[in-house]
């Protein structure tokens, strides 16, 4: 695919918090965007959230919104038709850990080939699905090893759930759906995230975004051993759009994330610039049996238990020679996240801010 004209492009999921700045940077980059959502009762609500964040306003005129759910063909062939490319950011993202995996990997991988299927019958040129670092660098030994878009996780090895299940199964069925039957006729890339924070666009929050809320709200005393390959969700973004322009990127994957950073050091960030304002972040570091415990009712807490002690250790220089700079910090994406937390009502300080000396 070529760079050179705008182009319309279709991006499943529209309303969610990844799907929300891939629209916000497409239609700033002059393209038509096209989403999709189970209804379009939403669609005046989204558009009112996503203008305030457009370089041009008016840009809002190209965007639309047709409803099509992963479930069903229903709505498919028309949400398609026209599209050059098509953005797959739609996926199911647990807030608990599901009863049966099979839950979340049936639509995770039919949902994903519905959408490939009905994108290479319309014809679209390239596909770039979002799958996620879930699909690198889980169920298998990380002691000592950096990970690469080289690396896929084990479905079946230890410390896996249902969630990094089902990405990895659904990104290799979406390759081996373009080797078998859409060879030289539909390209793939795919962005590999990971623990993806980040400014809000509108009150759109994920799962992943629940590490800087619990931290602000003090839900544990102290930081669980948890070390993550955090992105700021602009960053993820922008290798969606990067992905979908850049000619050699078509059969590539991106890892997208900075290498391995603690709940620690992002507890420390926010102590820093949130506790003269009243927010009692804990600081210290909670043993892991105590995260167990709390995994006992905390659903939350029961999907870290697999990253506990298990550090993340990523190279992004793929992502980043895509995008020609490195990513955003890990300080530039946890305070923009606090600040859509706190603006959307859901953090608050504990304490009264501290006074400040009139001298």
């Amino acid at each position: 695919m070529t760079t050179s004209t705008p182009r319309t492009a279709l991006v499943t999921g529209a309303t969610g918090y990844i799907a929300r700045q891939v629209i916000v940077q497409l239609l700033d980059g002059g393209h038509t965007v096209r989403g999709t959502a189970r209804s379009t009762s939403s669609l005046d609500q989204l558009r009112a959230d996503l203008t305030p964040h457009l370089a041009d306003p008016a840009a809002i005129s190209r965007f639309s919104l047709v409803a099509a759910d992963l479930t069903s063909d229903a709505g498919w062939a028309d949400a398609v038709a026209g599209c050059d490319v098509v953005h797959h950011v739609a996926s199911p993202l647990p807030a608990a850990p599901p009863k049966h995996a099979d839950e979340l990997i049936v639509p995770a991988r039919d949902g994903t080939l519905r959408v490939l299927r009905a994108a290479l019958a319309a014809g679209v040129q390239r596909v770039v699905l979002t799958s996620s670092i879930a699909a690198i660098l889980y169920g298998v030994d990380r002691r000592g090893r950096v990970f690469s878009e080289a690396d896929w996780s084990n479905p079946d090895g230890p410390r896996i759930g249902a969630y990094e299940q089902s990405k990895t199964i659904a990104e290799r069925a979406a390759w081996a759906f373009i080797e078998q039957e859409a060879a030289g006729r539909m390209e793939l890339a795919t962005v590999n995230p990971g623990l993806v924070i980040g400014p809000m666009i509108g009150d759109a929050m994920s799962t992943s975004n629940e590490a800087v809320k619990k931290l602000m709200r003090r839900e544990f005393p102290a930081c669980p051993d948890l070390t993550y390959a955090i992105v700021d969700v602009r960053d993820v973004a922008a290798a969606h759009v990067a992905a979908m322009n850049a000619p050699d990127a078509a059969g590539q994957r991106y890892l997208c994330a900075l290498d391995s950073h603690s709940l620690r050091d992002m507890a420390a960030i926010l102590h820093e610039e949130y506790g003269p304002r009243g927010y009692r972040i804990p600081t210290g570091k909670l043993p892991g049996v105590a995260l167990r415990l709390v995994a006992l009712w905390d659903k939350t807490a029961a999907l870290a238990l697999g990253d506990l002690s298990n550090p993340q250790r990523v190279d992004n220089a793929k992502v980043t020679a895509l995008l020609g700079r490195p990513l955003r910090d890990l300080r530039t994406a946890t305070v923009a996240m606090a600040d859509s937390l706190e603006r959307y009502g859901h953090v608050a300080p504990k304490r009264p801010p501290k006074a400040t000396s009139k001298g």
